[in-house]
């Protein structure tokens, strides 16, 4: 429509609505949030829209009322089928007959962002406790088949020895195998953290000369550092494994570009202010972000990349991000990642004094 024309730029979802709470107007933004085109939300009611919409059609019949010029509210809005919107909602009273009501819904970014870091830090403590209990159960037997196999290879007949000893070393080696994955498991829980001053462009360094050394053709590593950045107190150890993984999972990510020669992976420092972090306020927050031009993580795995035993490639642990998530935990920060093709941004968030 016409006289709505100046609605249609909005970044916000906007609803115009008649007397009798049918949309008559939802602009693009609308559209997009609420997965429908307008011809399938013209003339459809709040109560079709959400499972919840009550208070939100309460706040229409006030308008109606002339009850308020405006009212704001954050809510989380349930569909059938679809994911919860967590919305601030903005509903107007109009001076005009035809359409009384205008609702705005603008995405609460930040509610999202707390209830994923939520989801995240229960995902890493069931993580720990399920590496905990997996690890232990695995290495008690581990020790007994090992040693059942090398006390069975010292009693083999000496005529059929070295033929049998070929199964008997395929045990043990494959058991030394998996203790070795058990350690690896195991490691953020067992070693102690070694605490001192640590400097993050120290670590990215560090990182860098270690992946460029693995892989120096083909390949460049950028970097866009915030130098005012101040030291902090941290293990630098842990925080270079954890960045090392990160890194070197995108350094296999990018062969294919290797070989084009134009893969690229982006070490970024920043500084963020008056940030929450696992529920605490922090007043500063280092931010660091490892961002590489593969093809992006598989969707099937998007959301389960932190969990141990998942990977996204042949021959993979699966290991190598849950250790890193352990260790950024270990530092009371947080670990996330958004991926498309052509762009992977991991972000590592670390409290700073």
């Amino acid at each position: 429509m016409n006289k709505f024309a100046g609605l249609e730029l909005l970044a916000s979802a906007v609803l115009v609505m008649d007397p009798n709470g049918c949309i008559v107007y939802a602009n693009p933004a609308a559209e997009n949030l609420l997965e429908r085109p307008f011809k399938l939300l013209h003339k459809l009611q709040l109560k079709d829209l959400f499972l919840n919409g009550d208070e939100l059609l309460s706040g229409f019949e006030q308008a109606i009322a002339q009850q308020f010029a405006d009212r704001r509210q954050d809510m989380i809005l349930e569909r059938t089928g679809r994911d919860p919107l967590h919305v601030h909602s903005i509903v107007t009273a109009l001076d005009h007959a035809e359409t009384p009501v205008l609702i705005e819904l603008r995405e609460n970014v930040q509610q999202l962002k707390l209830d994923r870091e939520e989801r995240m830090q229960d995902q890493n403590k069931e993580n720990k406790e399920l590496i905990r209990n997996l690890a232990h159960e695995i290495k008690n037997p581990l020790g007994g088949i090992r040693g059942a196999a090398q006390l069975l290879e010292l009693e083999l007949p000496e005529r059929d020895a070295k033929e049998l000893r070929e199964y008997t070393q395929v045990i043990i080696k494959e058991a030394d195998r998996l203790q070795v994955l058990v350690d690896r498991l195991l490691a953020p829980n067992r070693l102690p953290q070694v605490i001192a001053d640590v400097n993050i462009h120290e670590v990215c360094e560090r990182v860098r000369s270690l992946i460029m050394a693995e892989f120096p053709k083909g390949l460049v590593i950028k970097r866009d550092y915030d130098l005012s950045i101040p030291e902090f107190r941290g293990d630098q150890q842990q925080l270079i494994q954890a960045v090392l993984n990160i890194a070197h999972n995108a350094a296999q990510a990018l062969r294919m570009r290797m070989a084009d020669g134009d893969a690229e992976i982006i070490f970024k420092t920043r500084v963020v202010r008056q940030i929450t972090l696992a529920k605490i306020r922090y007043r500063l927050a280092l931010d660091l972000h490892i961002i590489d031009n593969g093809p992006g993580i598989p969707p099937n795995i998007r959301d389960r990349i932190f969990y141990p035993l998942v990977s996204g490639r042949d021959g993979g642990s699966g290991l190598g991000l849950t250790l890193a998530q352990a260790f950024i935990t270990q530092h009371a920060g947080v670990i996330d990642c958004e991926s498309r093709p052509g762009c992977t941004d991991f972000r590592i968030l670390i409290p700073l004094p």
